[in-house]
């Protein structure tokens, strides 16, 4: 990859602030947005701003003819069997409640998840537990974090009503991917159903929903340089036939009576209201810009760069990095921890970071407060890396922590 070139299309790369460039490490809450996406969302607004799957004049017929080019561009992204299994969502969150809700969950069934799940992931099983009586069960890791099949094969045996295994499938909080193949196929041999959360996995890995034979897979598009408020949520067809829809309105029937409503198949019935077009245009956008930049390509860079951080601070005393010690099964994530003896948390070296280099991280518990209480431990630095990161920022952040932490540590 070129990165200079590739770094020429992020305005918001080349804006100073306190007269330093911005050195933006925050890639796992959000990535920037390259000037091709804001484009294609801008031809939207100019020449075409109306509604779609409405009206039957030109501009309106244009705005259909897109939304089906930019499903059909996700159907290949995912390698699905139709594109009608696409639905777009604003978020992975969205996705994962709309599963949660509208598959027929009966007392008794169980759900499983992880142990280190985004809070999308964890809350609407909790929720359906007290409405539904589900039973929620969690399948704790290896001390390093890393997936425990024994314990996971252990579990299903254990519990025969298991109607779901939903999982994170590269966590946001160390990176660490989780053996997907292997999960669904020991889920599927015992009669459950997988979704995965694959907000991180799909920015920066090919996912081939087919191969993996997974059945629901929910995703952010606004972690994969495309506009805030897209998401989308894979489903294999037969399955989303068999749901009911979860909300509804505008767009969903085809026609209603006072009575009654005749729903529209999928995708169109998990669809209600008025879309976000301009976000849908420049969702399409933003699957062109990755495709053609290379999925591999983004997986082996943050990869290297990951490695030449873990090298520079993995020796800095008090430090310890969450998740596996290799680089190479943190993605391009790097979490951790510091005990500073006289005071100062992980919200100082993010601040301090940010104050005295322009360097953005995230601290905190980064939605994931539960794996953080049941170790009692508060709040952690995460950098996460993409495609636009350089090596020279990579050395940048190194040191610039190397220094907070002498500040701390006087």
């Amino acid at each position: 990859m070129d990165i200079q070139k590739i770094r020429l299309d992020f305005p918001a790369l080349a804006k100073k602030w306190n007269g330093k460039y911005p050195i933006y490490l925050d890639n796992a809450c959000m990535t920037l947005k390259p000037a091709q996406v804001m484009e294609a969302m801008n031809e939207y607004y100019n020449e075409y701003p109306v509604c779609g799957g409405r009206s039957l004049h030109k501009m309106a017929k244009k705005v259909d003819e897109k939304v089906i080019e930019v499903r059909e561009k996700f159907q290949g992204f995912l390698n699905s069997q139709h594109p009608e299994e696409l639905i777009f969502t604003r978020n992975t969150s969205e996705g994962l409640n709309l599963i949660a809700n509208c598959l027929d969950f009966k007392k008794g069934d169980v759900v499983l998840t992880t142990d280190r799940e985004h809070n999308s992931n964890l809350i609407p099983w909790q929720v359906q537990a007290y409405k539904k009586g589900i039973k929620h069960i969690i399948v704790y890791s290896n001390p390093d974090n890393t997936f425990n099949l024994d314990n996971f094969e252990e579990t299903l045996n254990k519990n025969k009503n298991v109607r779901l295994v939903s999982m994170v499938h590269t966590a946001n909080l160390d990176g660490y991917t989780i053996p997907a193949g292997e999960i669904i196929k020991i889920a599927h041999d015992h009669g459950a159903l997988v979704m995965l959360d694959g907000a991180q996995s799909a920015p920066q890995k090919s996912i081939d929903v087919k191969a993996l034979d997974v059945d629901f897979f929910a995703f952010s598009v606004h972690k994969m340089l495309g506009p805030t408020g897209m998401g989308m949520l894979y489903g294999k067809y037969h399955l989303l036939e068999e749901l009911a829809p979860f909300l509804v309105g505008g767009d969903t029937v085809s026609d209603t009576t006072y009575e009654a409503a005749k729903f529209l198949p999928p995708p169109e019935k998990f669809e209600a209201g008025l879309q976000n077009y301009a976000g849908i245009i420049g969702s399409g956008a933003a699957v062109d810009y990755l495709k053609n930049v290379g999925l591999s390509n983004i997986e082996k860079h943050e990869e290297k760069l990951n490695r030449i951080i873990t090298d520079g601070i993995k020796d800095i005393h008090g430090l310890k990095i969450i998740g596996p010690q290799d680089p190479a099964q943190r993605s391009g994530i790097i979490t951790f921890t510091l005990e500073f003896p006289k005071g100062g948390d992980a919200h100082d070296i993010a601040i301090i970071l940010d104050e005295t280099e322009n360097i953005a991280v995230r601290s905190g518990a980064f939605c994931v407060h539960s794996w953080f209480n049941y170790r009692k431990c508060e709040a952690a630095v995460r950098a996460s890396l993409y495609l636009y990161n350089t090596e020279e920022e990579a050395r940048k952040f190194i040191d610039a922590l190397e220094k907070t932490v002498w500040l701390f540590k006087g």
